[in-house]
């Protein structure tokens, strides 16, 4: 069976519209309306489908659904739509909610009906103001449409949509802090258990998804489970939007099938390398995550396959580094941006992520000593697991990979020195 052809996010024309009435006529409400005819199959659906959390984690989106239709009946329930979107190189959410709301937005409104939620919230990152005045526009025609009270009537009460500002830190995006913020707190991590699924907003069953997944839910209930399996590359399933910058001839945002590989994406996709310069290295799925080598080109792009080669796909951003350029000052800053986002609730994130963004900017500049170098490299090994929420991890997981990959680079510095 040949691959179908890839139309599910962006690449589409008939996804990229204006106004509600636009969508309708395209591809948009089809994936609604058999929501509606029959709602027990939503979750089974997407289970075959096999789609993720595509904001980073990669978790099955079927089991975070059905944990929250699992609560007792009854009640509030929330749907945070999560597009707060922070994190250097990624930029996928942002393009989508801008290009393409009602797509979003029908997935939202499947989820809910799926779980029985009745709020729905996106949040939205307040930098992306382009982005929040889109989506505000087309949820105020979304308010206006009879698939609006079709919903409620089949949920027993009034479902409603509302658009909020998230408060733009890096932090408010983990799903318990989104929760704190969109209840007015300061977007402090929570504990866990309990999980949103069975305590979030104001205590009640919540699930919070990442917008690029909900933007595939119209499409996979419309099509099939089957149709999206064979978007993917070998086993994988879907599409995934990867976002490619740095010293690449053509930077930007490519839909490609799950599993791409690494190769294909920097070099048939984004042009090479720019001044025809050799490939050095690729902080994948964002900074905070491990960084590929060129000896790692052939590598698929999907969650598993990096796992097993100790890497994750994070967001799907692609941070290019030509050879000739060091190393050291990439990560220096990106050890910045994870020290300035630390909430502060816990000391040694704070604290952790703060050091050693100042030994390695120290290193970078030759300014570093033999005892920096040993400090950092103590410190990358007591840090992990101190913190809430997986911030100091994060910050962690890129520095350890580049001193493994990238040691003599830090030596060199201080043999400068």
């Amino acid at each position: 069976m040949p691959t179908p052809p890839l139309n599910t996010l962006l690449r589409h024309p008939a996804n990229r519209c204006g106004s509600l009435d636009e969508w309708l006529r395209g591809n948009g409400g089809k994936g609604l309306e058999a929501a509606l005819r029959d709602p027990a199959a939503l979750i089974p659906t997407i289970k075959a489908a096999g789609l993720r959390g595509l904001g980073g984690s990669g978790f099955p989106t079927y089991r975070k659904w059905a944990m929250v239709a699992a609560q007792p009946a009854g009640g509030h329930r929330y749907l945070i739509c999560n597009g707060n979107e922070d994190e250097p190189g990624t930029f996928k959410d942002r393009l989508l909610l801008e290009e393409s709301p009602h797509q979003v937005i029908e997935g939202a409104l499947i989820a809910a009906l799926a779980t029985a939620i009745n709020h729905i919230v996106f949040y939205i990152n307040p930098h992306l103001k382009r982005a929040t005045e889109t989506v505000a526009a087309a949820v105020a025609q979304w308010q206006q449409c009879d698939y609006l009270q079709q919903l409620s009537q089949q949920l027993g009460t009034e479902l409603t949509l509302e658009v909020t500002a998230s408060p733009g830190h890096y932090i408010a995006g983990e799903e318990s802090a989104a929760i704190e913020a969109v209840e007015g707190h300061f977007p402090f991590p929570r504990g866990k258990p309990p999980y949103p699924a069975v305590s979030g907003l104001h205590g009640r069953p919540t699930l919070v998804n990442n917008i690029e997944t909900l933007a595939n839910v119209p499409h996979i209930i419309h099509q099939g489970a089957a149709w999206f399996q064979g978007l993917g590359n070998g086993t994988c399933s879907g599409t995934k939007i990867y976002c490619v910058s740095g010293d690449v001839a053509a930077a930007g945002a490519y839909e490609l099938p799950m599993g791409t590989p690494l190769q294909s994406l920097i070099f048939q996709h984004a042009g090479g390398i720019t001044d025809e310069r050799q490939l050095k290295a690729v902080f994948t799925g964002g900074p905070s995550n491990s960084i590929l080598t060129r000896d790692e080109l052939d590598i698929a792009l999907d969650f598993d396959t990096l796992k097993q080669h100790h890497a994750a796909l994070g967001t799907g951003a692609m941070i290019v580094v030509a050879e000739g350029n060091p190393i050291t000052p990439h990560v220096a800053k990106y050890l910045d941006f994870f020290a300035n986002a630390s909430c502060g609730q816990c000391p040694p994130c704070t604290s952790g992520t703060r050091e050693m963004a100042r030994l390695t900017k120290m290193i970078a500049s030759g300014c570093g000593t033999i005892d920096d170098f040993k400090l950092l490299s103590s410190l990358s090994e007591m840090l992990p697991g101190s913190g809430r929420c997986h911030l100091i991890d994060g910050a962690v997981t890129v520095l350890k990979s580049a001193l493994s990959h990238f040691s003599h680079e830090f030596q060199d510095n201080l043999e400068q020195r």
